[in-house]
């Protein structure tokens, strides 16, 4: 298997080309292979053609780049499997198929087998891959069976009968509030186990991640979302003060395709408005002088965002070409090609950068989070305990998306509270507000972006579910203070009764005889 990066250039890396091949962009052209197409090699290096077009095609292209590279990773495994086996996809049976999940799944031989989530993504591309095949009539007979199921709203769907019994709807799991101040502070602020920087610590990029982390916790966007924001989609701090503020999500770039309004902490506002002032700015000045934006293979320079309900941003290339596109519909990829006029030259429109001053791509932040687990898990787990911790009791471990878990348990927590305390509803009155405004989960499902709010109930409630809420919040031992709450002891609660939420508790608290 070997993926296409027809926009390798891109990032101002310039690829050397081998002799005869200067014409390869203009001979992809005329056989349709386009940017991110996969070409699929057998064992003797030839191409093959029919799965090359399934790489073309309509129900490949519509998959977003992630979805791309993870279906094309599983189908090329699936590829040499067959092919140690003698047989070629097209010849594979239901048997076949079976065999191959007892290897990934279950069979004692394999060092590194799969859980149930990851066999059900692999059989997802399986699923299209030959779907794809036997409808455009190149199969005779379709080896992933399937069968008819009803859904939960009465409706007839189609699924593999090989998804795993065992797969959850999602890995959800949670920092609480304190539990994430102190990842931060360690992981990404190079803070020791007792809480102060350590002598000569010099943090990468430190205040761009942490304004990231801070801007993921408090707004519930996914990476993507994130990741691809562009300088003026972030809202800017006001004289007036404010506890959260708002931006627009584009609907390019979420899973939905639905544009949304997002709400901002003020305090990772204000990290990120650090970050474009400081580090950011030395980048972008930096990549000017090298003269990196001079070598990039295309840019658009940017005339005009307009206003209104459908905003345009209008642009003109270097080859002085002229182009207006909606912003909603502006992928993630065609984002990272806007730039401004600056005071001294082109300046990306792109949010995040990395030390090149070129923008940094939504999957990178991974790269982000496991090097502050992994910092985490040296400074503050005990020594006898490295290695055996799996419930992350000593160290605390996070990923982008537990980020967005922990957003919405610590909305339902204080919109809970809020709506009990704040406003000191009877219930007779809270249940006109509901009736008015919705409930905490109506309004946790709408700052989430799911279209249903079974979505928001199926993910979030367990850490909830058996704590009875209302009564615990109107027994704290002390006072809450309006309008935001010290909720400590509360999410502590939570943690102690809910599986996979991390909290501080004396276990993660320094002791004697454990320093690190």
């Amino acid at each position: 298997m070997f993926w296409v990066p027809r926009d390798a250039e891109r990032g101002g890396v310039r690829k050397r080309v081998l002799k005869g091949w200067g014409d390869l962009s203009s001979r992809e052209d005329e056989v349709g292979v386009r940017a991110g197409d996969p070409i699929f090699l057998s064992p003797d290096h030839w191409v093959d053609p029919v799965l090359s077009l399934y790489g073309q095609s309509r129900v490949f292209r519509k998959y977003t780049a992630e979805t791309k590279r993870n279906y094309t990773t599983d189908i090329a495994l699936l590829l040499t499997s067959l092919s140690n086996r003698g047989k070629s996809w097209t010849e594979a049976t239901p048997k076949d198929l079976e065999d191959y999940e007892d290897w990934r799944c279950n069979a004692a031989a394999n060092p590194k087998q799969i859980g149930g989530p990851k066999w059900d993504r692999e059989l997802a591309a399986f699923t299209s891959l030959y779907g794809w095949a036997k409808k455009a009539g190149y199969l005779a007979r379709n080896p992933v069976l399937m069968r008819e199921v009803v859904g939960p709203n009465g409706e007839v769907r189609t699924v593999a009968e090989q998804k795993a019994v065992d797969s959850r709807p999602s890995n959800v799991h949670w920092l609480t509030p304190r539990t994430w101040d102190l990842w931060t502070d360690v992981g990404l602020r190079g803070h020791t186990r007792d809480g102060v920087p350590q002598p000569g610590w010099v943090g990468r990029l430190e205040d761009r991640n942490v304004a990231f982390v801070r801007t993921v916790r408090s707004s519930g966007l996914r990476r993507l979302e994130a990741g691809s924001l562009l300088t003026f989609e972030v809202p800017e701090l006001r004289l007036d003060g404010g506890r959260y503020y708002h931006g627009k999500v584009a609907a390019q770039v979420t899973r939905s395709k639905s544009a949304r309004t997002y709400y901002v902490s003020a305090r990772a506002v204000g990290d990120t408005e650090t970050y474009r002032e400081s580090s950011r700015a030395w980048a972008v000045r930096q990549a000017q002088i090298a003269g990196r934006y001079d070598r990039l293979p295309e840019m658009w320079l940017v005339t005009e965002v307009t206003r209104g309900l459908k905003p345009k941003v209008r642009w003109c290339d270097q080859n002085g070409v002229i182009g207006e596109r909606e912003l909603n519909k502006l992928t993630w990829e065609e984002r990272t090609l806007l730039f401004e006029e600056g005071p001294h030259g082109p300046e990306p429109l792109w949010l995040w950068l990395n030390e090149q001053g070129l923008p940094f791509q939504p999957h990178s932040w991974d790269g982000v989070f496991r090097t502050a687990n992994q910092r985490c898990e040296q400074v503050l787990t005990p020594p006898r305990h490295l290695g055996m911790d799996p419930h992350k009791v000593y160290a605390p471990y996070a990923t982008v998306h537990a980020a967005r878990h922990s957003f919405a348990l610590f909305m339902l927590v204080v919109l809970n509270d809020l709506m009990d305390r704040k406003y000191g509803l009877t219930p007779e009155e809270r249940r006109d507000f509901r009736l008015l405004y919705g409930d905490p989960w109506f309004l946790v499902q709408n700052l989430l972006g799911h279209a249903n709010r079974k979505t928001t109930v199926k993910h979030y409630l367990s850490p909830v579910a058996n704590l009875q809420l209302e009564s615990m919040l109107t027994t704290a031992d002390a006072p809450i203070d309006a309008p935001m709450p010290d909720l400590d002891r509360v999410f502590a609660r939570v943690a102690r009764n809910a599986e996979g939420i991390q909290d501080i508790d004396a276990r993660m608290a320094p002791r004697a005889g454990d320093a690190a």
